[in-house]
């Protein structure tokens, strides 16, 4: 289980105040579910995510991810780690970028929520900073987009049935309660003052949703900081993350997210709040990458602006959400606490993609 190779890095820190657990009863419980392992438990942090909480566990050596819900209020169907346990206890088999899950428990005495444990994986993680491993290659910033383009695309290719996936999800009628999910999600999260056009949104893409061409597994968060890669090879993602809301659906929602965080150079700033990329990297256009998916796939994006409409939405909710939290105090990870002034731009870009519609 796991892995023997220590990897500090920078992608690990001491655990966050506010972010500790009962370690005490997290080391009794992983011994239990996995009795090879022994020896004493330390614990650090992946501190770079913005809702749930992944820890790196080092038992006798040996190293294993620990992931839960954030703490707090949350949202209605969110940060579901029995299906993050379910999907990669499994998708491991036919998709070797998904980490292979090893451990879950629904009794909150062990972490305070549902939790699980998997794989560990050293590479890099792509955010603000360029990693010194990945400098010096040449055309970088499209190769990584391509790399994840090609994940995504491999993902969507995948059989669910071929993995024991195919109850993951309820596969039609997938973008309408998408679409209606989100707008109770705006519902409950929006604060007294919030833009109209939010809703107004809302209810546009519920009224112009585009026909499902097939159906097939949805990741529903893909993003390059959600990747790993080998820092020996730029061209393919080694590893792909944060499956917690992985469903069975329209592959098409997870490239409008997809777009949504590869900025074209002309979008204004206030719609790239939450896009991590290092300044020095040249990506390629939103364009170049649905053709890239599109030849991957044979899927027909020519549709895509409704989708990339909806990423945009969606995502001012998430960033909603994640204010909120900071503002009910139930974190202390400042980062979030001004994401929220992110909607009004996010609703206005998605009313005028959806303007190109008509």
């Amino acid at each position: 289980m796991g892995s023997d190779r220590p990897s500090r890095g920078g992608a690990v820190s001491a655990v966050r105040e506010g972010d500790e657990l009962d370690w005490a009863s997290v080391g009794r419980w992983l011994r239990s579910a996995a009795p090879e392992l022994s020896g004493p438990l330390n614990v650090l942090q992946f501190p770079h995510g913005r809702a749930n909480l992944t820890y790196l566990l080092e038992v006798g050596g040996t190293q294993v991810v620990l992931r839960r819900p954030p703490f707090g209020k949350l949202p209605p169907g969110a940060h579901d780690m029995r299906r993050e346990f379910r999907v990669l206890s499994r998708l491991w088999r036919s998709y070797d970028r998904a980490p292979r899950a090893y451990a879950f428990t629904d009794d909150h005495s062990v972490a305070g929520a549902d939790c699980f444990v998997m794989e560990y994986r050293s590479g890099e993680v792509i955010r603000d900073a360029l990693p010194f491993t990945m400098r010096g290659y040449p055309e970088l910033g499209r190769r990584l987009m391509f790399a994840l383009t090609d994940a995504m695309a491999d993902l969507h290719l995948v059989d669910p049935l071929e993995c024991e996936l195919d109850e993951l999800g309820k596969p039609e009628g997938f973008v309408a309660r998408q679409v209606s999910g989100w707008a109770r999600r705006w519902e409950l999260a929006a604060p007294p003052d919030a833009d109209p056009l939010m809703a107004e949104v809302g209810e546009r893409l519920a009224k112009t949703m585009p026909d499902t061409q097939t159906h097939g597994i949805v990741h529903n968060d893909l993003k390059i900081d959600n990747c790993q890669f080998d820092p020996a090879d730029p061209d393919r993602v080694k590893s792909v993350f944060d499956w917690d809301m992985a469903t069975l659906g329209d592959p098409l929602v997870d490239l409008g997210t997809l777009l949504h965080y590869t900025p074209n150079a002309d979008d204004p700033a206030e719609i790239q709040v939450g896009v991590r990329y290092p300044a020095s990297l040249e990506l390629p256009s939103q364009a170049e990458v649905a053709s890239r998916y599109a030849e991957r796939t044979g899927a027909d994006v020519s549709g895509i602006t409704w989708y990339l409409a909806f990423a945009r939405w969606k995502t001012a909710t998430v960033y909603q959400q994640l204010a909120n939290r900071s503002l009910r105090g139930e974190t202390k990870d400042a980062r979030n606490a001004h994401l929220g002034n992110a909607a009004p731009a996010l609703a206005g870009s998605a009313s005028m993609l959806l303007d190109q519609l008509r």
